[in-house]
């Protein structure tokens, strides 16, 4: 297989037609900003998922094809408000919404999106499916304010780190794996073996995404290096320089941190690499990993099954 995602392109141009005929209204600004970050490209790996995980099942329910649109709108969302409140200027090598049409204009199509999405839900007619998606969007919610609060917190340890992302990060993740087995009438036991594939596969993905802020090409991630620091989020490869740094590094890290001070990113990057806290990040993104393919091992056998187990294993490789 070249590609895990190869086995469900059909599937996701089906999506990509869902999304846009949902694009449709009266108001040019909402369509003209949405279809712009839609547009942008991605992985669409959220709404993916959902499909992959419905072929593990063999779930042919037309209804999977509205849930992956909701799953995409949500998260692009999500990314509107990110980038509002992170003060953005770069998202996948162009310029962010809020850069190109301002706040204002991202933050109230952000809104269009998740009444979209819901409205988009109540067509699917299903009270399990609406719990599962509207507490993820909660939790993605107090993930973000969670992450607000820890802002240039040079204190923050991996427990406060991982509590937020798999409430900003990985949620979504697993509420798009859930989505599967609810609309194949799969079982509670069968239902939570699916959720640990994707908030197992949406942490590996998040800590690795942090990893690359510090180690990876610019052009590739089609953002800059360092902008996390700049922010002030705390990641977990800081938190795992710090742990092993001297006074002197610790003072250099906590500057940074508390000031969003990204300036001498080039001693950092020196810190973070001399003290080891790529490789102790990227371990801790390897468990996350094969949490996810022990749960992917415990579903059916066939080709989507190990789409799924490939999916969690390249993840490591990843580069943007």
């Amino acid at each position: 297989m070249s590609q895990p995602l190869d086995l469900v392109l059909a599937d996701m141009t089906r999506v990509d037609e869902e999304i846009r005929s949902r694009l449709t209204t009266d108001v040019p600004l909402v369509q003209e900003v949405a279809q712009y970050i839609i547009s942008a490209g991605g992985k669409r790996l959220r709404p993916a998922l959902l499909l992959m995980m419905c072929g593990a099942l063999s779930c042919d329910d037309p209804r999977r094809v509205t849930l992956a649109a909701v799953v995409e709108f949500i998260h692009t969302a999500t990314l509107l408000h990110d980038d509002v409140v992170d003060e953005s200027t770069l998202r996948r090598g162009r310029a962010t919404a809020n850069q190109a049409f301002g706040n204002a204009a991202s933050v109230l199509v952000g809104d269009f999106l998740y009444s979209r999405a819901f409205q988009m839900m109540v067509d699917v007619n299903n009270m399990r499916v609406m719990e599962i998606l509207s507490d993820a969007t909660n939790v993605i919610a107090e993930g973000e304010v969670l992450q607000l609060m820890n802002m240039h917190d040079p204190s923050l340890d991996e427990h406060a780190y991982l509590r937020v992302i798999r409430s900003k990060t990985a949620k979504l993740f697993e509420a798009s794996a859930r989505l599967a087995p609810i609309l194949a009438g799969a079982d509670a036991s069968l239902e939570a073996t699916c959720a640990t594939y994707g908030q197992a596969l949406g942490t590996a993905f998040q800590v690795i995404d942090d990893v690359l802020d510090y180690e990876g090409d610019a052009q590739e991630l089609g953002k800059n290096l360092g902008d996390d620091l700049r922010e002030g989020k705390v990641t977990l490869p800081i938190i795992c320089a710090m742990r092993q740094a001297s006074e002197s590094q610790k003072t250099v890290l906590t500057d940074a941190i508390v000031h969003g001070n990204a300036d001498n990113l080039a001693e950092i990057l020196k810190i973070i690499n001399d003290t080891g806290a790529l490789d102790a990040a990227r371990k801790a993104a390897e468990g996350e990993a094969q949490r996810a393919i022990d749960a992917a091992a415990a579903l059916p056998t066939n080709p989507h099954q190990a789409a799924l187990l490939q999916l969690a294993a390249s993840l490591l490789g990843r580069r943007s």
